[in-house]
């Protein structure tokens, strides 16, 4: 990946990593100017957003299955699924026109390591899995409560959030908190 962003970036990524993230840049903001799936208005902006998603590559371990907790756009999952070909991914959505884009996008960039539910959290199956993800959807400790039935042991969540999280861990057992430059990181394991 030859953006600025990922000159220092240490974790592995697939040889067309960066030219996926073109066209996923590409097709959101084409879908943007209609449909207003995200506040990215340009690429650069967009690529800030899949920096972010996979920035948490560099501390987890790996991981075979993941859950992303309300989807939108595809952040973080979309770049996650991407750069982790091998891994099979569970997007949740509850909104059509974000289902709709988000097939599209997975068809677009070739990813068959994803599945996208059209529900609610609240509507999944109960099911573990290694990882589950989340970006600014609700409360860290709700999405916690929520996900208790998708948690086995090893499971790790990591929840996308801006700055401000300090009365949003209430009643989490183990939270780590990862500051980046741009953003916030909540790792939380369920041991």
């Amino acid at each position: 990946m030859n953006h600025p962003l990922f000159h220092n970036f240490a974790a592995p990524l697939p040889e067309d990593f960066g030219a996926k993230m073109k066209i996923f840049s590409d097709l959101l903001l084409e879908w943007n100017r209609t449909h207003n799936l995200s506040g990215a208005t340009t690429e650069n902006e967009v690529m800030a957003q899949v920096f972010d998603s996979v920035y948490p590559l560099d501390f987890l371990a790996c991981f075979e299955s993941v859950l992303d907790i309300g989807s939108g756009a595809g952040f973080p999952a979309i770049p996650l699924a991407a750069a982790r070909p091998h891994a099979h991914f569970v997007l949740v959505e509850p909104t059509k026109k974000r289902i709709a884009f988000l097939n599209f996008v997975a068809i677009k960039l070739g990813l068959k390591n994803i599945t996208l539910e059209d529900k609610r959290i609240e509507q999944m199956p109960s099911r573990h899995y290694d990882l589950i993800t989340s970006k600014a959807v609700m409360s860290a400790s709700r999405l916690y409560t929520l996900s208790q039935s998708m948690m086995a042991d090893e499971t790790v969540m990591v929840l996308y959030k801006g700055r401000n999280t300090d009365d949003e861990t209430a009643g989490i057992p183990s939270v780590e908190t990862i500051d980046a430059e741009h953003s916030r990181y909540l790792l939380i394991r369920n041991h």
